[in-house]
């Protein structure tokens, strides 16, 4: 099961473009209903955390103390910056020194 950048949550995106919120609302409830029956854990932190594969509990937590986000929300955030910087030349880095291409 895709969640990052899901095809069905493309669909979804189009439709709502479109103005068709029932078929939008219905690809997001078939999109959920999906991830739900997959059993698989989606949960993309590799720290040892009580709130692991509990989103709504996590990103609570974060949005509370405001001083990270989720690392579920890393590689979005970075590619939406990457397109952004790009535009003046100037790079980004992970918290290691490592730029990311």
């Amino acid at each position: 099961m895709e969640i990052d950048d899901s095809p069905l949550e493309k669909q979804a995106l189009e439709h709502l473009r479109q103005g068709d919120k029932k078929r939008f609302f219905e690809c997001q409830d078939r999109f959920l209903d999906e991830v739900k029956k997959s059993g698989e854990d989606h949960c993309s932190c590799k720290a040892p955390c009580k709130y692991h594969g509990k989103c709504l509990d996590c990103v609570l937590i974060h949005r509370g103390h405001q001083d990270h986000l989720p690392v579920c929300f890393h590689g979005m955030v970075n590619q939406r910056l990457k397109a952004v910087t790009g535009l003046s030349e100037t790079h980004l880095a992970d918290g290691k020194g490592n730029l990311i291409s």
